[in-house]
């Protein structure tokens, strides 16, 4: 049958059972086409930024492996699963909290990793960036939506108390970003207007509490050099005045791949962490750093479409909060090394070199895979 043969050779069929088995294996296929991109870009931009390490660069890839092969696990569950114990492993994730201050590994002046027999020293709180918006949709999803005032306030406790005992170890930058998981979550619930003015006022509030009582000397130091960078060139300033060299002298196309002098010459800290954009920036230049933010803005948008066209509300929750967390990732990132937010920590999402992070952030996007796909079958 020559005709029927050439109908299902069409390119458009052919996509179209692509898409199906992908499906069945519960892939999105353009969002697992936008992370293995990130992820390849990341790593070559990671192989210049340690100066040609490659031990470095093979051990990232390892990591990428063992966070898709996560990634793929948490995809072939119903998001249903994640609903039915969501309050479990939240409190579960909160007792490791607890232990992180009684019996936490310290290191560099902070006390953030748990080392269990038989397992890796690990960080709790980044269990918590996915057990959090899990247990705050299953809990705002139980009753007809928008949320009633006294689950708001039940909610935003379940907020507060993890993100208070991460600040506890000390770590701001984790915090505002499961601060931000949980929130986006209450958000989406549609919450009305006087609730969002009234949050804003009440955190306005607290920024002179938190700084009189809870922010340590380096972290005021931070944001006061944000300010002012010029105050202490050598000391606190240090960093982000490098970094803006970098970024300034790589101008629209950049100096050459590997050709930075910033990083190449360790005038730029963290430059294979936290600073890894600056790197991008001196030898890619503005085009470089447009297409990178380009795949963070389809991978965003992917996720939102993907949140918009959930099953039911739970669905609809969670991966809008997953996907606007990410984003969060991404704007905090630039925002600290181009000088418009303080440096707090936080690694440039799936670019940076990084273990527990990487498989946090591809766990999110096993859950989002999870919601796209559950629904078509």
């Amino acid at each position: 049958m020559p005709i029927i043969d050439s109908v299902r050779s069409l390119p458009g069929l052919d996509l179209q059972r692509r898409q199906s088995r992908a499906t069945r294996l519960h892939l999105d296929l353009p969002l697992l086409f936008l992370l293995i991109t990130l992820c390849g870009f990341g790593l070559v931009i990671l192989y210049s930024a340690s100066g040609g390490n490659i031990f470095m660069v093979q051990r990232q890839l390892i990591r990428f492996g063992v966070a898709f092969l996560g990634m793929f696990i948490i995809a072939q569950f119903d998001p249903r699963v994640f609903q039915r114990w969501g309050l479990t492993v939240y409190i579960l994730v909160l007792m490791l909290l607890i232990a992180v201050l009684v019996a936490g590994k310290k290191s560099m002046g902070a006390q953030r990793w748990l080392d269990l027999p038989l397992l890796p020293a690990f960080q709790p709180s980044e269990i918590m960036k996915l057990a959090l918006p899990i247990m705050i949709a299953w809990y705002l999803s139980r009753k007809t939506l928008p949320p009633g005032r006294l689950q708001l306030v039940v909610a935003m406790i379940a907020v507060v108390i993890p993100v208070g005992l991460i600040i506890k170890q000390p770590d701001l930058g984790t915090s505002l970003l499961i601060m931000a998981s949980g929130v986006f979550v209450i958000f989406l619930a549609g919450i009305g207007w006087r609730w969002i003015i009234g949050a804003g006022v009440a955190v306005t509030a607290l920024v002179p509490i938190l700084w009189m009582f809870v922010m340590r000397e380096y972290q005021k130091q931070r944001v006061l050099t944000l300010f002012n960078p010029d105050s202490d060139k050598l000391g606190a300033g240090w960093n982000i005045n490098q970094s803006k060299i970098a970024i300034g002298s790589g101008g629209f196309q950049g100096k050459g791949y590997m050709e930075g002098t910033q990083s190449q010459l360790d005038f730029l800290p963290e430059s294979h962490t936290d600073f890894i954009i600056a790197v991008l920036a001196e030898e890619f230049g503005f085009l470089g750093v447009l297409v990178l933010i380009a795949i963070y803005l389809a991978l965003t948008a992917r996720g939102l479409v993907i949140s918009v066209k959930a099953r039911d509300s739970f669905g609809r929750l969670l991966a809008g909060s997953v996907t606007l967390t990410f984003f969060i990732y991404v704007f905090v990132n630039i925002g600290m090394v181009s000088g418009i937010l303080p440096v707090v920590g936080v690694p440039l999402p799936l670019v940076s070199y990084g273990g527990t992070s990487i498989v946090t952030l591809l766990g999110g996007f096993g859950l989002l895979m999870s919601v796209a796909t559950h629904q078509k079958i």
